[in-house]
């Protein structure tokens, strides 16, 4: 199927991608969300080329990696050493700033297939390496700069897949964060952030990959319909949502999406209600 006007990836075709959102909504209100797969069901939804042979070869590859990890190398420190070691040192997964620049670097199969991505992305290798070997690990969700944490606050030890896994001294996560948001480090900011926080952010980080890109309005719509199947999710994805159908033209579809917000919202602020329905009516209004 050629799609002329679109730079790859490309989309699967509907009835793919009905059956994968239908695996992501399910997936996303388990009990224990599994996070690889959700990933893994970002990427499909993004890329029409992976199949479910390739879900399952990165499945497969996570498993692997994993089985080259020591036995329980020790505490905190070891594990985030020897996690280093691995992909970091031996295997080069580490970031760049040109990664920023691309869809692939927020995919999970491209990630392992070029060893290079965003930090969340790296660090959701990280962890589902390291969780599968048995290590206390678990993501940390600073301002501006994903990175990993092994062990328990008390003996808390930061690692930045980014920079190649490289364990954070002291006064580096505080950088981190400074350099990202000119704000200091809260104690808050530490703590293990939960799958679905995680898949939030990879979604919001490809619609923020796609907003610049306004030929890629597609992938944008992707995104939000995703993060749309994610329970307790920002009543606001509604409203970018009917934005993004009138951008591509679908006019009544994406009113009705702005009405839903506008009802959504009144109870709160009159005044944007009031807003969005009269952007409503104008995307109506380009029918005539």
């Amino acid at each position: 199927m050629s799609h002329p006007y679109l730079p790859p990836p490309y989309p699967p075709p509907p009835e793919r991608s009905a059956e994968l959102r239908r695996r992501f909504a399910a997936e996303a209100r388990s009990e224990r969300p599994d996070l690889s797969a959700l990933c893994l069901l970002i990427g499909a939804e993004a890329d029409g080329a992976l199949d479910e042979a390739g879900i399952d070869a990165a499945q497969l590859e996570l498993d692997r990696l994993a089985g080259e990890l020591p036995y329980r190398p020790g505490g905190p420190r070891a594990w985030a050493e020897a996690v280093r070691r691995l992909l970091g040192a031996r295997l080069e997964f580490h970031g760049t700033p040109g990664d920023y620049q691309r869809l692939e670097s927020s995919l999970l199969h491209e990630v392992l297939r070029r060893r290079r991505g965003l930090p969340i992305l790296l660090s959701v290798v990280w962890l589902e390496v390291a969780r599968r070997a048995g290590a206390p690990v678990y993501g940390v969700a600073l301002p501006g700069h994903f990175v990993v944490g092994f062990g328990a606050a008390e003996e808390q030890v930061l690692a930045d897949p980014f920079d190649g896994g490289r364990v954070l001294a002291g006064a580096d996560a505080e950088l981190l964060v400074a350099g990202a948001t000119g704000a200091p480090l809260q104690p808050s900011m530490l703590e293990p952030a939960a799958p679905l926080e995680v898949v939030q952010r990879i979604l919001n980080n490809i619609r923020a990959w796609a907003a610049a890109r306004p030929e890629r309005s597609d992938v944008a719509l992707r995104a939000v319909e995703l993060a749309l199947l994610i329970p307790s999710h920002p009543a606001r994805l509604r409203y970018e949502r009917g934005q993004l159908l009138v951008q591509r033209g679908q006019f009544v579809a994406g009113a009705e999406e702005m009405d839903t917000y506008a009802d959504l919202v009144e109870v709160v602020d009159e005044s944007v209600a009031r807003k969005v329905r009269q952007e409503a009516r104008t995307a109506r209004a380009k029918l005539n």
